[in-house]
């Protein structure tokens, strides 16, 4: 198995339940590993492997999209991946809201999904 890893990619975003987060805005922090089935490859070819630039662009097209839930981003992130390369085996995803609006709140909040998938 391989993984491909993108880990501390930085968006701002209006993403949330309260009115607060959606005017405000916040700064997120997305960390993603999508893992596959390397056996029959040589990588001698980019079609070996998976783009890292396709995933990065799945991950800041979702993240573009303001999005109450982040569960619902990291569904949505896993299920474009998973359609656009069929042979990922598993998905990690990570994303953590940086800056939260409660009161004396001092650190991070996030939500990680991973999903497997059958040979």
């Amino acid at each position: 198995m391989l993984t491909i890893q993108l880990h501390h990619l930085t968006f701002f975003g209006h993403h949330g339940l309260h009115q607060e987060e959606q005017i405000t805005a916040n700064n997120f922090e997305v960390s993603l590993d999508v893992t596959y089935d390397e056996h029959n490859t040589q990588f001698n070819k980019p079609e070996d492997t998976i783009d890292y630039v396709a995933l990065y662009n799945i991950v800041r097209g979702q993240m573009n999209i303001t999005t109450p839930l982040l569960e619902k981003i990291c569904d949505q992130i896993a299920g474009k991946i998973k359609n656009q390369f069929p042979l990922v085996r598993e998905i990690n995803v990570c994303i953590k809201k940086l800056n939260m609006p409660i009161e004396n709140f001092h650190g991070s909040i996030s939500v990680s999904l991973r999903k497997k998938f059958d040979e």
